[in-house]
């Protein structure tokens, strides 16, 4: 179980080599190429037209405009929570030092449209943008569905581009006479993404390089019915993906097993969740609850769910947290304001999901009075001439001496 499933990210990386190359070298000319050979373009640019996002809202049934409307509100409050707060504050007499917060000036949103459109990555991944004041926001989706046109206008951005891949990432990070060059490139996407990713990282700047989805539930009892329905929700995204039961319990073991044959029969999206149950899933008997969430933490899932608050205190590396019999991970992947965009393979280690964060620096500001800089300058000539940078010293000790 902890030892995750090899990624062909290497053999990727060599297939988008040239596709990166292409595109830099050839701008629009490549793009439009690969947009029309991988994503089935047909109009004469990757750029959307502003009214055919105005037409998608317009056809968008009321359901779905209230639900957006509500996940909307709950995405945005929680990215507010997140922002970097500017201020500043007197370390000691006369040395005064703070921070201040700007947003980046461009980023790029990539929302994936295969098998399933994703409105909601449109969501979770623009309006931290938007609440961190970015200024240019640009989505770029190779099949983008309606709702995804109709839900960019509904947010406001009118920068869509119908381009994925390797391609849609090369172009946002080296712009071309359409596209506009960005500071930061967000949002998940299959491996050749990633490899993009990965590749131009530095170029532009990423969120993270996304693996397979995954989730991690510890249970001692509950319902197998429901057990299995999480388990099921986070293996129909992709036969790549994992879902995990660790539990103390080898009768609730064996009932969502049954669960999840039953379950199995008639769900629409079995052929892939099966694959997924099969080939990179498990149910793990663990001694103890505490032992399961050691599990866990070597683990580093994107998702941990958890039975109640009472073992949150043992959690070190997660993407994101569940507590509780009705916290389901769908609430967070659609409405309930926390970030879907999560940390996959183990980078749970390293960081959270994504943030408002994300989208600013913070840039620190000190100023010294001359009283301040006198009482720190033998700290500073002292630790200086031990580097070797004697310069460093004098341009104190030139202000120390006038």
């Amino acid at each position: 179980m902890l030892r995750r499933r090899a990624t062909r990210l290497a053999q990727a990386e060599r297939t988008v080599r040239p596709i990166l190359e292409a595109v830099k070298r050839r701008g629009d000319k490549a793009l439009l190429e690969y947009a029309r050979r991988l994503d089935g373009l047909e109009r004469p640019s990757v750029r959307v037209p502003e009214e055919e996002l105005r037409a998608a809202s317009l056809r968008l049934t009321s359901a779905f405009r209230d639900a957006v409307r509500v996940a909307m509100k709950n995405i945005r409050a929680f990215a507010r929570m997140q922002l970097p707060r500017p201020g500043f504050r007197q370390l000691c007499r006369g040395l005064r030092a703070g921070q201040i917060v700007r947003p980046l000036e461009a980023v790029a949103a990539y929302v994936p449209s295969g098998r399933y459109p994703l409105p909601s990555t449109l969501m979770m991944t623009v309006i931290p943008a938007q609440v961190a004041g970015v200024p240019t926001i640009c989505v770029a989706s190779p099949r983008p569905a309606p709702e995804i046109l109709g839900t960019a206008w509904m947010l406001k951005v009118t920068q869509v581009f119908q381009m994925g891949g390797a391609h849609a990432i090369a172009a946002f990070a080296y712009g071309t006479r359409t596209v506009p060059k960005v500071d930061r490139i967000v949002g998940p996407g299959n491996i050749y993404v990633a490899a993009a990713k990965k590749l131009l990282a530095g170029e532009v700047g990423i969120d993270f390089i996304a693996g397979p989805t995954e989730t991690l539930i510890l249970a001692a009892d509950g319902e197998p019915a429901v057990l299995a329905a999480d388990m099921l929700a986070q293996a129909e995204h992709d036969a790549d993906a994992a879902a995990i039961l660790i539990t103390t319990s080898r009768q609730l073991a064996q009932a969502v097993a049954q669960a999840l044959e039953d379950q199995l029969r008639d769900l629409p999206t079995a052929d892939v969740a099966r694959r997924a149950i099969e080939n990179n899933s498990a149910i793990v008997l663990v001694g103890s609850l505490e032992e399961g969430v050691e599990l866990a933490n070597q683990y580093a899932p994107e998702h941990l769910c958890l039975p109640d608050g009472s073992l949150l205190d043992r959690v070190r590396h997660a993407g994101a947290v569940f507590i509780g019999p009705h916290s389901p991970e769908a609430a967070g992947d659609y409405a309930s304001g926390p970030n879907h965009v999560l940390p996959t393979g183990g980078a749970a280690r390293l960081r959270g999901g994504l943030s408002a964060a994300d989208f600013v620096k913070v840039i620190s500001v000190q100023e010294l009075s001359a009283p301040a800089l006198a009482r720190l300058a033998p700290a500073i000539t002292t630790l200086a001439r031990a580097e070797g940078l004697e310069a460093h010293a004098r341009s104190v000790e030139a202000r120390i001496r006038g």
